[in-house]
């Protein structure tokens, strides 16, 4: 009996209209471009207009997907959305994305690992697709950034962006697909890029808001450190533990959350920069959407049996890679 994989056969990206330069940002907070681009990699980000919540980012991904493939809303089994700012604490996006998006026959729920939001994700749709339970999976990976976070912190605010993108998931037999991932954790992380204020441990009052410790925390030396050695490394694995030369890979889709760690990753791998999927520059860094805008970016050079390795690195710590062969 031939197994089956999880193909990706229809990808859809999102962002906002607004474009927020490091120009922009030099009139905000004490930074400038050169220290911002010197240190990043980036020039822009997209943020989205009042009012614009995750949802609706899911549901122009979710039409766009369904469009691209020829089908409708209603042939959807499932959606889940890897992100870390839902419109609500409750109901999940899902729930509101399969609602507005006319998703009637689908159900889901959303994930959070941060800004490997979207690996994690497709992981849970992969097991979905290959066990038989469902035919069509939408995953997505999506975030507004833009709503957690303190304008006046430099150490952030130059850094994220808003934006996210969806892939949909069917069944194949032909080899294609996903072929096999390496997803991590260390939760001894979490105190170095949280959101400390809002959850159950401490929620949001008067005073701890005027604290501003509802909004992201970085301490970015560390997130550096641990970022370049266990993106890199995961990388790395999943490439010796499937036998793939830096030739056999075609393409490496990294996490976009600093040009120096996409570049250890790239060097970790044996892979030239011709090959690194690297859009940081406009979109900036927009958490578990980095990796689906690459792909939607990407997808008009994708061929038929290309292999791909997604890697990712985020907060909590979480990390992991992905090793996939594009379907069409």
């Amino acid at each position: 009996m031939t197994k089956i994989t999880a193909a990706i056969t229809s990808v859809q990206g999102y962002v906002p209209e607004k474009i927020v330069t490091n120009l922009d940002l030099e009139k905000m907070v004490d930074t400038n471009d050169e220290w911002i681009v010197s240190r990043t990699g980036i020039k822009e980000r997209r943020i989205a207009a009042p009012g614009e919540a995750l949802s609706d980012f899911g549901v122009k991904i979710i039409q766009g997907i369904c469009e691209k493939r020829g089908i409708s809303p209603l042939d959807i089994d499932m959606v889940i959305v890897g992100s870390i700012t839902g419109d609500y604490r409750f109901p999940s996006s899902s729930n509101v994305m399969c609602d507005k998006a006319g998703c009637k026959n689908a159900w889901g729920f959303d994930l959070s690992a941060a800004c490997s939001g979207f690996l994690y994700a497709l992981d849970v749709g992969r097991v979905y697709i290959e066990n038989g339970t469902y035919k069509k999976v939408i995953v997505i990976g999506a975030d507004v950034m833009s709503s957690i976070l303190n304008y006046q912190d430099r150490a952030t605010c130059i850094i994220f962006g808003d934006g996210g993108g969806g892939v949909l998931l069917e069944p194949n037999n032909e080899g294609f697909g996903i072929m096999d991932t390496i997803l991590k954790a260390d939760g001894a992380g979490r105190e170095f890029l949280l959101q400390e204020v809002g959850g159950s441990k401490e929620p949001l009052t008067a005073e701890n808001i005027g604290e501003n410790r509802h909004f992201v925390f970085q301490e970015g030396q560390t997130v550096f450190k641990q970022a370049v050695t266990n993106m890199a490394e995961v990388a790395a694995n999943i490439m010796e533990k499937n036998q793939l030369t830096s030739e056999d890979v075609d393409w490496l889709v990294p996490h976009q959350a600093n040009l120096r760690i996409i570049d250890a990753t790239a060097k970790r791998m044996g892979v030239g920069k011709e090959k690194v999927m690297v859009n940081i520059e406009k979109f900036g860094n927009t958490t578990a959407g980095t990796i689906p805008l690459c792909l939607w970016e990407w997808e008009s050079q994708l061929k038929k049996g290309d292999n791909l390795i997604l890697a990712s690195f985020g907060g909590g710590f979480t990390w992991g890679a992905i090793y996939l062969k594009w379907a069409y």
